[in-house]
């Protein structure tokens, strides 16, 4: 498949090319004390705008950064100055953290063509690149919003798999959160996983702010026991990494997979969501 992402050489030779446009997509843990937004108006990729991934969602739901409707979506990247058939490079400033994220929901929405900046911003700052200040400010686009169905998946499908067992549910959490060993991080939710759920961390399919080679992420699934080739539902504390997850599992040569979209802050959080520890 082709590569999700680019490198820093890449968009330093494009970043003024009209058809395309950076996109900053920060997103911290509550518990990190870090402010995305305040970072990206002290310095960003140069003509990067922000995505604020709590606020580009359903902000009707109690749940964090759900996804949108398609209006909803189109209206808010559209004001952002961002069509569906541009070039859309994606970046963060961990290295790859909520990047993909963003990236997925774009490719969501149908947007054509959609990157990650591999290692992020802080490849970027490490390579002294230039960077500026403030808000960035792009002429309205209309975005063409055509939402894919089949990319995330909710609390009633993910119920009925558990009889079902048609698809692997992939848990992309620390393994003392997946255990039930220590408290999840927002208040309220019960620990542990959901049942016959497997555990792949996060950080086993990155390293440095990058994900592992195809090769490396084959062996760590076959490890794991996940199937490549049998659907594939991934999970995580809110659906931030469940995507890196998901995008983990693409690369490795996965062919179906979806996200649970309210992952374990939807799961831990229902009185009628059976747990194991």
């Amino acid at each position: 498949m082709t590569s999700p992402f680019v490198t820093t050489d890449w968009l330093a030779q494009h970043l003024k090319d009209p058809d395309v446009v950076v996109v900053d997509a920060s997103w911290h843990l509550p518990n990190a004390s870090r402010n995305a937004q305040a970072e990206y108006l002290a310095g960003h990729i140069p003509g990067a705008v922000f995505f604020d991934i709590d606020g580009i969602a359903d902000t009707s739901s109690d749940l964090p950064h759900m996804l949108p409707s398609p209006a909803e979506f189109a209206r808010a990247v559209g004001a952002l100055g961002i069509s569906q058939d541009m070039t859309i490079v994606v970046y963060d400033e961990v290295g790859l953290f909520s990047a993909p994220r963003a990236w997925w929901t774009f490719r969501s929405f149908g947007a054509e063509n959609v990157v990650m900046l591999e290692g992020g911003g802080p490849k970027w700052r490490a390579e002294k690149r230039v960077t500026e200040t403030g808000l960035q400010h792009r002429e309205k686009r209309r975005f063409e919003a055509n939402f894919d169905p089949d990319a995330a998946v909710d609390f009633e499908a993910v119920s009925a798999n558990l009889r079902s067992h048609a698809a692997q549910v992939v848990d992309a959490r620390p393994a003392p959160r997946f255990h039930g060993e220590v408290p999840e991080p927002r208040k309220g939710l019960k620990a542990g996983h959901i049942p016959d759920s497997t555990n792949v961390p996060v950080s086993l399919v990155t390293e440095n702010g990058r994900l592992k080679s195809p090769e490396t992420l084959q062996a760590i699934f076959a490890e794991r026991g996940v199937r490549l080739d049998q659907p594939i539902i991934t999970s995580c504390g809110s659906g931030i990494t469940a995507v890196t997850l998901a995008l983990a599992l693409e690369q490795a040569g996965a062919k179906q997979v979806a996200v649970y979209d309210g992952s374990w802050a939807e799961w831990g959080a229902r009185d009628d969501a059976e747990v194991e520890s």
